[in-house]
């Protein structure tokens, strides 16, 4: 990967050539990024133009006393409704499964402390930073952790700095959740802020009603060839929970992506599409049942460089009130099976299958 420190992309209202040019001649499709990097200018120029409107309309004192009060009003009622939780200090415990360097378990524990109106996370015992790619900046980590809280809340509670007040975090420095430079860092975004807002929501289960755990990984595929590179993330199984069974097929917590339309993957990349289909059955039993994972099979036309950054390969997603796991993920090539983090290379007509974890259930399956 390339590391790219803090520069100026825009200096003055102008692009910075050197930079642009630096960080496209390191990608494969550097058209596509250029279209990329110009549309977050634009939007922040927007922005930044929509802001001085409403000063201009509304007085500089007024916007910024209402952005206060904004501000001010979401920690009054999350402070609330972090009192209404019991007091206590709630502990669990997960795994990233491997790093794509050593395939051995990664130890990640934490102990949720509420106490009166705020709220305390401690990584202590979380492993070490590791030298594969699943290590976590502390921003990443916070932000799994704001996620964690945010769904504690009622919906109308406003989603801002005043929310995230209540919320103190401790994170040994150099561990996996608090990664010291030079730690490879792509997939704490995308795998270890799903196990981190996991954990804390297992330990919060002990003190609060909450459903079953969904498949708690974004199910990263990359598949590329010199000039170009198809990524996906697949959906899965959502928890159950007491009031219905888990949602089949969709994404789960830490993740905002839609699917690809086969049509639109076919005619971009030299794939073609197998199986893509809900994995019937995959979701835990009980009261309520478990979200189904996906089965999403890709044949390759031509040889390429698949990456696959994954979890719940082999430890199931846990139900909850005495409902039963959801069923692991799997992925393979062919008839050969693969570790959760991996990279292969592909001859042309290999086939990719990638079957994504099922949802835990909820409440006795006698129920």
């Amino acid at each position: 990967g390339l590391v790219i420190p803090p520069l100026r992309l825009v200096r003055d209202g102008e692009v910075v050539g050197e930079a642009l040019e630096l960080i496209l001649a390191n990608v494969r499709t550097p058209e596509l990024r250029r279209g990329d990097l110009r549309a977050q200018i634009a939007a922040n120029r927007l922005g930044n133009r929509r802001v001085l409107e409403l000063i201009d309309r509304r007085g500089q004192d007024n916007v910024l006393a209402a952005f206060g009060g904004v501000i001010e009003y979401a920690e009054r009622r999350t402070r609330e409704a972090v009192r209404a939780m019991p007091d206590g200090t709630y502990e669990a415990s997960s795994e990233i499964e491997g790093d794509g360097v050593h395939d051995e378990d990664i130890p990640l524990h934490v102990a949720v402390t509420i106490r009166d109106e705020s709220m305390g996370i401690d990584f202590h015992g979380t492993a070490a930073q590791v030298a594969g790619n699943v290590n976590c900046p502390l921003a990443v980590t916070r932000s799994a952790c704001y996620f964690a809280l945010r769904v504690l809340l009622p919906d109308d509670i406003p989603a801002n700095a005043g929310t995230y007040a209540v919320l103190e975090i401790d994170a040994p420095k150099g561990s996996l959740v608090h990664a010291q430079r030079p730690a490879a860092v792509v997939a704490g975004n995308v795998e270890t802020s799903q196990r981190i807002a996991d954990t804390v929501l297992l330990a919060l289960a002990q003190a609060l009603e909450l459903p079953a755990q969904g498949q708690g990984t974004m199910n990263n595929v990359v598949i590329g060839g010199p000039d170009w590179t198809y990524y996906e993330t697949i959906g899965g199984g959502q928890g159950a929970s007491s009031v219905g069974p888990g949602a089949s097929g969709v994404h789960v917590g830490m993740s905002n992506t839609l699917n690809t339309p086969i049509e639109a993957l076919e005619m971009e990349y030299p794939m073609r599409v197998e199986r893509y289909e809900l994995a019937y059955g995959s979701g835990g039993d009980g009261r309520h049942r478990g979200g189904d994972g996906i089965e999403r099979v890709v044949r390759v036309l031509e040889a390429a460089s698949l990456s696959l950054l994954t979890d719940r390969r082999r430890h199931k997603p846990q139900g909850a009130a005495g409902g039963e796991p959801g069923e692991l993920g799997c992925n393979r090539v062919g008839d050969e099976q693969l570790r959760p983090k991996i990279g292969y290379e592909l001859r042309p007509d290999d086939v990719v299958s990638i079957r994504t974890p099922g949802g835990g259930g909820y409440g006795p399956v006698a129920e």
